[in-house]
């Protein structure tokens, strides 16, 4: 555990501006919808022939990285939860290090240049949630819970549309002339699986999207319109009662949600028992499961036999306002400076509870440690004259464990306008290796590096060669991806804007998300030579001629 003494050195330490020597630079405010900007010194005559990334990406060392993330990882800042005491310190360490190194800040709302605040909602359930079909009442994380928000803080008469699986894809649709448009869904959890437990709608039997994660349910209802879904497993392996069990403490902690009035992303979730769910069908399991296996046999939606009964609900939230902030660290390019670059991370992790610290050492202590460094290194070479073409803007957000709030908002609120904006380069857990990659040599993966923009893979590809190698492994860009990695970081918001990302990530451990994700299991060389190939990329990309161009669309 981390003492407060050391902590304090450390924080001295890291708060130098790497090139404590330097003069420092004039800013110059300027007012209106663009920035503050960094006033160009003096440029020294150019030395022919030298690679000047691999000067200032020599400048990205474990040593520094170890810096920053002994103070955002120890037991000080307390997990960084949003909206709470120690997101607001990881906050003001980021953009106190921005400052420190000759970094701009951008924002020209509120107090701070380098932080742009808005307000979050803390939900808790409220007591008394009750859930009747007709004379027959149901227990609250007995028989039904929730997820997310919920519109029903009042007792309110729902008739549910069933859907099926609520799947949508090509070839196969439970959406098909159906308008849900307001209404309430009923849906299958899973997907159509044969008896020997293989998925029917891919090619190899492997498990989709679909089968593995209601998110992604949750938001095509949405799309279509939906107010909620209520979600039921018939599959015979499932133990609801077992499962309520499991996540009671985490539905009863606070949760987080954003204030907007914005259609939410997701539709209200809930959760339903198979006794609930047999009751609204009017059905037992057997007819449940004979009409499972007709759509396995048709490997498409099957009209449904049942007829749907109403049911009332009451599952109110209380709000408690939360303000929290990105922090934003800007330099001006010169000669293409109106391009802009984003590099990424997020700053909040998961917070205290039952008075354990989850410090989130890897997640995402490590890529907000590794844009701070990186943002330091082109800093300097911005000062000594060898600054980049296009303009860099540094974007540490919050929020990302909630819902990938921070980003969001930015991309709802830019700074820099979004059709400046080139692409993203998101890093988000790069401080240790998965169980796929133990014994072998260093790697990294990316996802989505050419889903919008084909030349970015390639990119890459050139600068890891010249500059590396680390084996770069690209498996998570499957669209059947059933980890959905693509839409669970901060880069997400910037690709759904038509934006180019890559998003640079080591894999999940057995640390992710829990107690154990501490500074001690961190490999800092392998963490080194993933930032500094993000580095060198965003060198390449700020110092081309050309700017990306969007020219794919893959899923």
């Amino acid at each position: 555990m981390t003492k407060t003494p050391l902590l304090l050195a450390l924080l001295a330490l890291a708060s130098a501006a790497p090139a404590q020597a330097q003069s420092k630079l004039k800013v110059k405010a300027k007012t209106g919808t663009t920035t503050t900007k960094i006033k160009d010194p003096i440029k020294p005559a150019p030395t022919a022939g030298k690679d000047w990334s691999v000067t200032y990406a020599n400048q990205v060392t474990a040593a520094r990285l170890r810096t920053h993330l002994a103070v955002l990882a120890s037991d000080e800042y307390e997990g960084r939860e949003t909206g709470q005491k120690g997101q607001h310190m990881a906050a003001d360490y980021v953009a106190r290090q921005f400052k420190a190194a000759g970094l701009t800040g951008p924002v020209t709302t509120g107090t701070d240049p380098y932080q742009q605040h808005f307000d979050v909602e803390q939900v808790t359930w409220a007591d008394g949630a009750t859930l009747r079909i007709g004379d027959q009442a149901y227990g609250w994380l007995t028989d039904f819970y929730g997820m997310g928000d919920s519109p029903f803080g009042t007792e309110t008469t729902v008739k549910p549309v069933f859907v099926g699986y609520g799947i949508e894809q090509p070839g196969y649709s439970d959406y098909a002339g159906l308008d849900v448009k307001g209404k309430d869904l009923l849906v299958l959890l899973g997907e159509p699986q044969k008896s020997d437990g293989s998925a029917v709608l891919s090619a190899d039997g492997a498990p989709t999207k679909w089968g593995t994660d209601y998110r992604g349910k949750a938001m095509l209802a949405a799309q279509k319109g939906a107010r909620s879904v209520f979600f039921v497993s018939f599959s015979p392996t499932s133990n609801f009662a077992k499962q309520t069990a499991r996540l009671t403490p985490f539905i009863s902690r606070p949760g987080v949600v954003m204030v907007s009035k914005d259609k939410p992303t997701r539709a209200a979730s809930f959760f339903i028992s198979p006794a609930i769910a047999s009751k609204l069908l009017g059905a037992n399991d057997a007819e449940v499961q004979s009409y499972l296996a007709k759509i396995v046999d048709a490997k498409q939606p099957v009209a449904s036999p049942f007829s749907v009964n109403p049911f009332q609900i009451k599952a109110e939230r209380k709000r408690e306002r939360l303000d929290t902030q990105n922090v934003l660290g800007y330099i001006e390019g010169t000669d293409k400076k109106d391009d802009v670059i984003v590099i990424s991370a997020h700053h909040d992790h998961l917070g205290k509870h039952d008075g354990q610290v989850f410090n989130g050492a890897d997640d995402d202590g490590s890529g907000t440690t590794s844009i701070i460094t990186m943002a330091e290194a082109f800093a300097r070479a911005k000062q000594e004259g060898h600054g980049p073409r296009r303009s860099l803007l540094f974007l540490s957000v919050t929020g990302e464990e909630k819902g990938l709030f921070g980003s969001e908002y930015y991309s709802k609120n830019p700074v820099f306008p979004l059709a400046q904006t080139e692409c993203d380069l998101n890093v988000d857990m790069v401080g240790r290796t998965d169980v796929g990659h133990e014994g072998k040599p260093d790697y990294v993966y990316v996802i989505g590096s050419d889903k919008l923009a084909s030349r970015l893979k390639v990119l890459l590809e050139e600068d890891n060669k010249q500059y590396g190698p680390i084996d770069l492994d690209y498996r998570f860009d499957d669209p059947n991806d059933p980890n959905r990695f693509y839409y669970r970081s901060d880069h997400y918001n910037f690709a759904v804007n038509k934006i180019p990302v890559a998003f640079f990530f080591n894999g999940v451990h057995a640390d992710y998300h829990q107690q154990s994700d501490e500074i001690e299991k961190i490999q800092f060389d392998k963490m080194e030579k993933r930032a500094r190939l993000v580095f060198h990329l965003a060198w390449d990309l700020a110092s081309r001629d050309e700017r990306l161009v969007v020219d794919s669309n893959k899923p």
